[in-house]
């Protein structure tokens, strides 16, 4: 059995020949001093999606997202054999349909040397079970259309993408624009 940073008590029993790999793997929640470390895996994440362009986040624009007195945004660390190798940042949404709030999940990146070891899968289960314990409806997130293998990798995790529906969003000019309409 192990204790994992939320309190929650998971077995590994049962999880085959990820047992040993499981092992060395670790998730613990981010700390301020973790900063330079996420916007790092940020900045692999967007150079990994050919978005390395849009990155304009600094250390101290995360600091205050995540850590300052108004933080919006919560991120925990995965660490293999305790090196720290992956992240995931989230937040918390609602879903008026169910009357419930929700986990979004913003970012979740694994370095490339590490992928294939249960280390995404680990932090996934660690924001599931995060979500049980919040009273959460969903766990939700988007992926980029041409990722196959990631889109792969959320389908064995019984994950649905959600036929439908289509991602809007307002930045740069086109939101300070409709933000200086009078109404």
């Amino acid at each position: 059995m192990k204790v994992n940073k939320i309190g929650i008590t998971e077995s590994k029993e049962g999880s085959g020949g990820r047992k040993n790999l499981s092992e060395k793997i670790t998730i613990r929640n981010a700390q301020s001093s973790d900063v330079s470390l996420i916007l790092n895996f940020v900045k692999e994440l967007a150079n990994y999606e050919h978005l390395v362009h849009e990155v304009v986040a600094t250390e101290e624009v995360l600091e205050r997202a995540l850590f300052g007195s108004e933080a919006v945004a919560e991120a925990v660390i995965a660490c293999y054999e305790d090196n720290p190798v992956g992240c995931a940042v989230y937040f918390h949404n609602l879903s008026t349909f169910l009357g419930r709030p929700g986990i979004y999940l913003e970012d979740l990146y694994v370095q490339p040397d590490f992928r294939g070891k249960g280390i995404g899968r680990s932090l996934l289960s660690y924001l599931a079970k995060l979500a049980k314990k919040r009273n959460c409806g969903r766990l939700e997130w988007s992926v980029l259309d041409w990722n196959e293998s990631a889109i792969q990798f959320y389908k064995n995790l019984g994950a649905d993408p959600l036929e439908g529906w289509t991602v809007f969003r307002l930045a740069g000019k086109e939101l300070e624009s409709l933000a200086a309409e009078e109404f």
